[in-house]
């Protein structure tokens, strides 16, 4: 159940104008791992939240991605449950580390990083963080997400980058950053958690992977 005093729309240049914008650098691991710096250009999601004004019984948010086929022929192939859906705590999204995004490399956010608006948790695996946002939800109960759904067994809702959490086909440990030969150890939480470990306090991170 949607758990918001009032719905309300926002075209994108209005919903680019809630707060100011940021550059925020980002190590960025994909669950695949290989993993980038990113210099991202967007506003935390605390500031939408606020101007939301959601009801306190909305415990979690879900982001929706658009559905056009015409636009994205690929969505033709049911590879998964469409449209991508993902979804955060309320915590989690009101932490200073999440960002919505629009911009990457000083330049307007291109298509295939997910215009015109994406999220960005950097302690989470990349793919966590949904692009071509055109729905934002807050609700009392978890929301399925598109992995999850599609692959429980791999993709968990919380999928915090874990070096000692292994995907079931293969190791988390190292990863490759893009440009480097050598892998290099995963750091938990991507190297975030002096500021985001406390979200989960009291947690058994291997059974909430």
């Amino acid at each position: 159940m949607a758990r918001v005093k009032k719905k309300r729309t926002w075209d994108i240049d209005e919903f680019l104008k809630l707060a100011p914008p940021e550059e925020r650098i980002y190590r960025h691991r994909c669950v695949e791992g290989w993993s980038m710096v990113m210099p991202w250009i967007g506003f935390p999601i605390s500031a939408f939240v606020q101007q939301a004004d959601p009801l306190p019984k909305a415990k979690f948010i879900e982001f929706t991605t658009l559905l056009d086929m015409q636009q994205m022929p690929g969505l033709r192939v049911p590879v998964l449950d469409w449209p991508y859906t993902e979804g955060l705590r309320m915590d989690e999204a009101m932490h200073p580390l999440a960002i919505f995004t629009f911009g990457l490399y000083g330049e307007i956010l291109p298509n295939q990083n997910g215009a015109p608006l994406r999220i960005n948790v950097p302690w989470k695996y990349g793919f966590k963080s949904a692009k071509g946002i055109v729905k934002i939800t807050f609700t009392d109960k978890q929301p399925p997400t598109a992995w999850n759904k599609s692959a429980p067994n791999e993709y968990g809702f919380y999928s915090n980058v874990n070096p000692a959490v292994d995907h079931p086909r293969w190791s988390q440990a190292t990863e490759r950053r893009l440009g480097e030969f050598l892998k290099r150890p995963t750091l938990l939480f991507n190297g975030y958690g002096d500021q985001v470990a406390s979200l989960y306090n009291g947690m058994d991170l291997k059974k909430n992977f």
